[in-house]
């Protein structure tokens, strides 16, 4: 995902984080599709589709016919959401608020992810149901082994994202990561 700060200002709005996340989630889509799924009104998806594909975060897919146009989430090999500070120079007071907000806003869409799964679990399959859902890890690593560790995961994702294409029984299934602290920060 781009790291400018106009993606990261960009992105920090309500809507366009959802646009985002239905595009990342579920693929391809028009501005309609994207406002009934996100109960809003087409002029407004529209409106804030094309400021993402003006910072790059989203682009037409130029399969639509006419107006109708097809977005996607712009391709990137890292899928983290723009929570990272820029490593060139420190955050300004927006840059900061606009990180912040979408951390948050973030661990939002998850929790209402979390919960539909929750809801709608008993209606899948059980072996779905086994290997789907929340659960937490407890490691102890250094910084270094934290970077790697995650690494890793990436790496195993990304031999995930295209397997199941093209199989009737695959099903799109999206992974959070969530490496947090659990001991005091030391001074």
């Amino acid at each position: 995902m781009s790291t400018d700060r106009g993606a990261l200002r960009t992105l920090a709005h309500p809507l366009r984080s959802r646009l985002l996340a239905e595009l990342r989630v579920h693929g391809e889509a028009t501005a309609t599709q994207l406002a009934a799924a996100l109960e809003t009104h087409t002029g407004a998806t529209s409106y804030h589709l094309r400021r993402l594909e003006e910072v790059g975060l989203v682009e037409d897919t130029g399969t639509g016919a006419g107006r109708r146009r097809v977005w996607r989430a712009a391709p990137t090999p890292d899928r983290s959401v723009v929570l990272a500070t820029m490593e060139d120079e420190p955050l300004d007071e927006d840059d900061a608020q606009a990180v912040d907000w979408l951390a948050l806003d973030y661990l939002a869409h998850f929790g209402d992810r979390a919960q539909a799964w929750l809801r709608e679990r008993q209606e899948w399959e059980g072996t779905w149901q086994e290997v789907c859902g929340l659960e937490d890890h407890a490691v102890q690593v250094t910084a270094e082994q934290a970077t790697a560790m995650r690494a890793e995961l990436l790496e195993v994702l990304e031999r995930y994202r295209r397997v199941g294409q093209g199989n009737p029984q695959a099903r799109r299934v999206v992974v959070y990561t969530c490496a947090l602290p659990v001991d005091r920060r030391l001074r």
